[in-house]
């Protein structure tokens, strides 16, 4: 298991991870894009940003890296960073399958991203995922499984992902919406000739979305590495879209926002990396004092209060628009 070496780290940053949704393509549904990516938003400057946060990232001991076939081109600059840090070897790379990106590097597009979870997609991804990463790849997720997802019973696509996994290469899943603790609990049933298929699970859990903490608590114990997306809520979390409880603790602590938002998160005893979304590295510097952060029973309390129904969390967030 790769993520072995980021149980046994002593960095306390080594536990939060850089996620490349945000920077790998140049629409997204994080809050203020406008103001966090250049103006230019080409190829280019966005290969640019993403390989100057993977350089602040590396540097300040941040040991996963989180891509996806769907997130623009998030491999090819992640591929193209490890290419020139032949030293970067102790990082661990996650990527995902299952949604193909469609928006033909546009911000305004009918469709950024088409969802298929069966075998072919997983068989063409796979290839196109190699072709980039090669042999960087440790872990392969697929990616935003939901309770109704064919991969959860496709028996034809669970020997193929059993034969990525005794190549070396992990498998594990993402989840999203209102019923991700179901979807993960169906996930943990999946098993290949006995053993159980996935070894990780990816999933949305902050102070507005904690549907999912017992499920999580679940895969932990059962020995799987849990990753923890969208901690900031998208931005909801962060800055002054943050809520007024968070936003006051994180003064008294002397952090932004987005310390005390990702700290409620790394606190979780089941949590083993929970992603940084970070577009520019002044975000990623403020993300990582999160590892720093302490959280007292009162401030943990109130930060608890600060939960959605998760209906309407899910609601919120399909509304949000892609900028």
């Amino acid at each position: 298991m790769p993520f072995a070496r980021l149980a046994t780290a002593t960095t306390p940053t080594a536990h939060i991870g850089l996620g490349l949704a945000a920077v790998g393509r140049p629409g997204y549904i994080n809050l203020h894009r406008d103001r966090d990516l250049p103006g230019d938003r080409g190829v280019e400057a966005l290969r640019e940003r993403t390989h100057e946060l993977l350089d602040a990232a590396y540097a300040q001991g941040v040991r996963y890296v989180d891509a996806a076939r769907s997130y623009g081109r998030s491999e090819e600059f992640l591929a193209d960073w490890l290419k020139v840090h032949p030293e970067a070897d102790d990082v661990v790379v996650g990527s995902k399958w299952g949604y193909t990106y469609t928006a033909d590097w546009k911000v305004e597009a009918e469709a950024h991203e088409v969802k298929d979870h069966g075998l072919a997609t997983f068989l063409r991804q796979r290839a196109e995922t190699g072709a980039l990463l090669g042999d960087r790849l440790d872990l392969y997720q697929i990616h935003s499984v939901t309770v109704d997802s064919p991969a959860l019973t496709d028996r034809e696509l669970h020997a193929r992902l059993a034969g990525l996994a005794a190549e070396g290469v992990t498998v594990g899943l993402s989840t999203s919406g209102p019923r991700q603790a179901d979807a993960i609990r169906a996930a943990l049933a999946v098993t290949v000739d006995g053993e159980p298929l996935f070894r990780t699970v990816q999933a949305t859990f902050n102070a507005l979305e904690t549907s999912a903490g017992a499920a999580l608590a679940e895969a932990h114990d059962a020995g799987l590495t849990v990753i923890v997306k969208e901690g900031m809520a998208n931005g909801r979390l962060a800055g002054t879209e943050a809520p007024a409880p968070i936003r006051e603790i994180a003064a008294d602590a002397g952090v932004g926002a987005d310390a005390v938002a990702l700290a409620f998160v790394l606190r979780q005893p089941w949590a083993g990396v929970v992603l940084s979304g970070a577009a520019t590295v002044d975000q990623l510097a403020g993300n990582l004092h999160a590892a720093v952060v302490d959280l007292d029973e009162e401030q943990r309390f109130r930060l608890g209060a600060l939960v959605e129904d998760p209906e309407a969390y899910w609601r919120c967030r399909a509304a949000l628009p892609w900028g």
